[in-house]
């Protein structure tokens, strides 16, 4: 059979070159979700989208054969990418820095698309500002043994500790096992001090639920919903709402109002389901910028806890070990 020739989008005023267009990206489902169609999901919901993505620099998470296929990440933007694609120079905790996409409109998604990107990372910061986060993030990261409705429950209690320090979340699906909460904030914090106050939000939820939720960083120390506060530290990004996840049903990471969670189905949310659920109720989440918020009263929860000795907790791998930071033991076995 012969390859399909490339194919162009017209998307923003730009014209967007999408090569093997027939090619299956999501090959379980009936009939399989193509290069082609995953590119035009992304131009129907673009408007939701790009308010999500707008300004931020993103990761380029490569899926050449598709979502089943090998993947790898490409943080600086390749050579030949066209005059009109949006950037955003970064730096690691490596001391290294890269030149990354900023997804500014359509054009930029299907560009992406073609490159084998499937769903979106964005940082929490926007490229004005790049040492301080406009967002803090609350991934509920389900254990093995923890069942979807866990993760339903310390979503809700969340959403408590939230309010209860004068900030406003906005749910998605992950579009896998887990649920995220965006919580817009004031750009007044560099990462350490945003990351300082989700560890503070994370150690109050599990002392509300302790049965169901965990801080702990350590994978066999944790137990129901991991809350991974780590997801605000510097260089970590997550999907970005309408994000399509490379999962076998193509699950999108959705939006919900807070009467949704309780009963939510994330199976219910693909490509080919979200387009109609964002034009029936709009994207839940628009309003998200005019709800920033302040991190003081979850600082002042963070001081409290350090007063009562609880330190500082485990920084993700690649960073160097911070002062004071506790060195990793082997949870303690209780006996039969």
């Amino acid at each position: 059979m012969a390859k399909a020739e490339a194919i162009t989008f017209e998307a923003a005023g730009q014209e967007v070159r999408l090569s093997s267009p027939d090619k299956p990206f999501f090959g379980d489902v009936d009939p399989p979700i193509t290069k082609r169609e995953l590119a035009e999901y992304y131009l129907t919901v673009a408007d939701a989208a790009v308010i999500h993505l707008r300004e931020r620099p993103t990761t380029l998470k490569r899926f050449v054969d598709g979502a089943a296929g090998d993947f790898f990440f490409q943080k600086r933007v390749p050579k030949g990418a066209p005059d009109w694609l949006e950037s955003a120079t970064v730096h690691f905790p490596s001391g290294r820095s890269a030149r990354e996409l900023c997804a500014n409109d359509a054009a930029h998604l299907v560009w992406a698309v073609n490159l084998g990107v499937i769903d979106f990372n964005p940082w929490p910061c926007r490229r004005a500002d790049l040492d301080s986060p406009d967002e803090l993030r609350v991934d509920l990261d389900p254990t093995p043994e923890a069942s979807w409705d866990d993760v339903r429950r310390v979503a809700l209690v969340a959403r408590d500790v939230l309010r209860d320090h004068d900030l406003t979340g906005f749910p998605k699906t992950s579009g896998n096992r887990g649920i995220h909460i965006n919580v817009r904030i004031e750009p007044e914090w560099g990462f350490d001090d945003v990351r300082r106050a989700a560890l503070a939000l994370a150690r109050e939820v599990e002392r509300r639920v302790p049965k169901l939720a965990t801080s702990k960083w350590w994978k066999e120390e944790r137990h129901g919903v991991f809350v991974d506060y780590n997801q605000n530290a510097r260089d970590r990004t997550v999907a970005s709402a309408y994000s399509v996840r490379p999962v076998p049903d193509a699950r999108v990471s959705t939006p919900l109002e807070w009467d949704e969670v309780a009963d939510v189905d994330p199976a219910a949310f693909t490509l080919r389901t979200v387009p109609d659920r964002l034009r029936d109720l709009g994207d839940l989440a628009a309003a998200i910028d005019e709800h920033a918020g302040r991190l003081d009263a979850l600082l002042d929860l963070a001081a409290r806890d350090e007063a009562e000795g609880l330190g500082d907790a485990p920084w993700p791998p690649h960073f160097r070990k911070q002062r004071g930071e506790p060195k990793r033991v082997q949870p303690s076995r209780a006996k039969e």
